[in-house]
């Protein structure tokens, strides 16, 4: 839409108030609202201004003025609010100079692509994320100086198969079998409908939705594949569809990647292709019927992995999934169909639009605009140095022992781990100025101070029935 078809939108609608989201600097919305009298058009030019001082990892509040501008193309209809709210994703910029703000992931996602274009190898990338999350009846959590505990809970959750809180139906999806029986013992059929609802309405574009492995409620909901800014806008709109919905419901939903002990961790498979004047570039007749160019990417991905996952496994909760020999694929290898490899080529199709690779270790606590770019410009720098990725992995690499292993490198063990990576491989992602040594230099500063020495502070609940005694 344009500024002038946005007010006539919202007119047809009767909206009555204006929602502004916007992405912080770790990944999640933010937002204010004005009355639709206050919408204008010189809104879309002008912006509005707000505080970037209390915006995480943003700015000093010496120098906290900062501009939201609309994005016109982004006008639906929230469909959870209760008087008819028109809601419009936002771009940062300074007021000053006007430019879009360096560490504003959604700027950053755009010059990633810039940047693709500029290269002359492609002039889109399509993303395809596949975020899975819990869903809970209820979560308690609390951490003092004295004491620390979490607590989840879920009727569908397999150890509430002896409750006696009141009539038990049974039907409880077994640790590790949750993919993907029918109701009842799939109970949240409805639930996850009802997400995919609110995203249509929303106007993005279902697959699939489905019980994933683990009991509790784990879910997978599939997107139709977009251009990588576009999917980041659809990941932002996901997460709010699958938390509001959830609420509606009386439940909780989370996209933390391990929340729950000896079940399945929660992942983002995440698909991607590069094309040019509509048509793909990764097909070919080498290994899996991919290209030259899709290995070089492949590559790329896998050299740079390690610094990746700074951006793709963002929290230490994150590398409580990413533990060799457990379900989640830390070896950095490829393989075609191979769901144990990091990267897999899937083979549902001999089509030439349908060859793409799947990077597997990602989670869905991820900010997707950083995600996205940081491994687009990891599969560039594979394709402008034609790295070679090695031989394809075709075994099931989790009965692989330590010594078959010994020459395959894996994922960082932490995110102290991936930071360390990143801040000794992040040269290919400053390329097109797409990550600014300031945004790697904020983002290494603020996972360390609030994250990493914020656990290492803390005492473990487990630590006390391995040690008290000693």
């Amino acid at each position: 839409m344009t500024p002038k078809e946005v007010m006539e939108f919202a007119k047809k609608h009767n909206v009555e108030m204006v929602d502004y989201k916007f992405c912080d600097f770790p990944g999640t919305w933010q937002h204010f609202t004005t009355p639709t009298s206050e919408l204008e058009d010189a809104v879309f030019d002008e912006g509005l201004g707000f505080d970037g001082s209390s915006i995480r990892g943003w700015q000093a509040i010496h120098n906290s003025d900062m501009l939201v501008v609309p994005d016109p193309k982004t006008a639906v209809i929230d469909p959870f609010m209760e008087k008819p709210t028109l809601s419009l994703i936002c771009d940062i910029e300074d007021p000053i100079t006007r430019e879009r703000y360096s560490r504003d992931p959604r700027n950053i996602a755009r010059k990633a692509m810039a940047y693709l274009e500029s290269t002359g190898i492609g002039d889109t990338a399509y993303f395809g994320p596949e975020p899975e999350f819990f869903i809970f009846d209820s979560v308690r959590f609390d951490q003092t100086q004295n004491s620390g505990f979490y607590e989840l809970d879920s009727v569908e959750g397999n150890w509430n198969t002896g409750e006696d809180g009141g009539q038990n139906l049974g039907h409880k999806p077994r640790y590790k079998e949750g993919y993907f029986p029918v109701p009842p013992t799939d109970s949240q059929q409805d639930i996850r409908t009802d997400m995919v609802q609110a995203m249509e309405a929303v106007g993005l574009r279902v697959e699939k939705h489905h019980h994933e492995v683990a009991t509790a409620g784990q879910a997978e909901i599939d997107l139709r594949f977009l251009p990588m800014v576009e999917m980041g806008d659809a990941l932002m709109w996901y997460k709010y569809c699958v938390k509001n919905v959830a609420r509606q419901h009386g439940r909780t939903a989370t996209f933390m990647p391990k929340p729950l002990f000896m079940d399945n961790g929660t992942g983002m498979h995440t698909h991607q292709s590069i094309w040019k004047g509509g048509k793909p570039l990764f097909a070919g007749d080498g290994y899996g019927g991919m290209s030259e160019m899709a290995m070089h990417y492949i590559a790329g991905i896998l050299q740079h992995a390690p610094a990746i996952c700074a951006y793709t496994n963002p929290t230490t909760n994150s590398y409580r999934r990413l533990v060799p020999g457990f379900e989640a694929p830390v070896n950095l290898a490829y393989s075609s169909r191979n769901r144990s490899a990091s990267v897999r080529i899937p083979m549902y199709s001999p089509s030439p639009k349908a060859k793409r690779i799947e990077v597997r270790f990602p989670d869905p606590s991820c900010n997707g605009y950083l995600a996205f770019a940081v491994m687009l410009m990891a599969g560039l720098d594979g394709i402008e140095r034609k790295l070679d990725p090695g031989a394809a992995l075709d075994k099931d690499i989790y009965s692989l022992s330590r010594a078959d292993l010994k020459d395959v490198p894996s994922v960082p063990g932490s995110l102290e781990g991936a930071l360390d990576a990143l801040q000794a491989d992040h040269e290919f992602m400053l390329r097109g100025d797409v990550f600014t040594q300031d945004v790697v230099d904020t983002w290494i500063a603020y996972k360390y101070d609030r994250e990493v020495d914020a656990m290492r502070l803390r005492p473990h609940p487990y630590e006390f029935a391995l040690y008290y005694d000693a």
